[in-house]
């Protein structure tokens, strides 16, 4: 293999960065060219190509967000739209491609592989942790601290006014929320004094 891509779409979670900088550099290490791939499918499908090298990650590792940027794309979940995306990593010469994101890129993902011989190789990514088969996605220990430093922050004005209550991010999923309920000694009958 000679020349890959790599994507990121969805929503963001930190820890994509880190994903592409492993990436690029595991890739340089074998001698392997790694095209980013702008705005997730939507830049597939406008063929919005950049080359990554070394030096191209350097310091992204600890920021959030992800360099490549992300959309969604209702395009792509057409056949035509992937033809089109087939098409020009055919024309890039892209033999492989990872993808990071949560349930929606990988299905998308899934459904590319499908449709062609490009290897493709998926890193789940989401707070929402609700990716089948991954025990921990990329992002969800962050999710899960933050929330957890920001109870700790707001816990004895809570405890002044014997209630609180916290919403966290999730979608369709609580894990998010069960393990901040549960790390932070959350009962649920009542409310938390000091972390009983």
């Amino acid at each position: 293999m000679q020349k890959i891509g790599i994507l990121t779409s969805g929503g963001d979670a930190l820890g994509m960065n880190a994903c592409i900088r492993a990436v690029v550099r595991s890739a340089a290490h074998k001698g392997v060219e790694v095209n980013g791939i702008r705005r997730g499918y939507s830049g597939l499908l406008d063929a919005d190509f950049v080359k990554l090298n070394s030096r191209a990650v350097a310091n992204i590792i600890q920021r959030g967000g992800t360099i490549l940027e992300t959309s969604r794309s209702k395009e792509f979940k057409s056949k035509e739209g992937r033809r089109k995306a087939i098409k020009n990593m055919e024309q890039e010469n892209i033999e492989g491609l990872v993808v990071i994101g949560g349930n929606g890129t990988l299905q998308g993902a899934t459904a590319l592989a499908e449709e062609t011989k490009i290897k493709i190789i998926g890193v789940s990514s989401t707070i929402d942790n609700d990716v089948y088969g991954t025990e921990f996605t990329t992002g969800f220990d962050t999710v899960v601290n933050t929330a957890l430093e920001a109870i700790d922050r707001i816990r004895d004005t809570a405890n002044s006014y014997e209630r609180f209550f916290v919403e966290v991010m999730g979608r369709d999923s609580g894990f998010s929320a069960l393990e901040v309920g549960v790390a932070c000694g959350s009962r649920g009958d009542n409310y938390t004094r000091g972390g009983d």
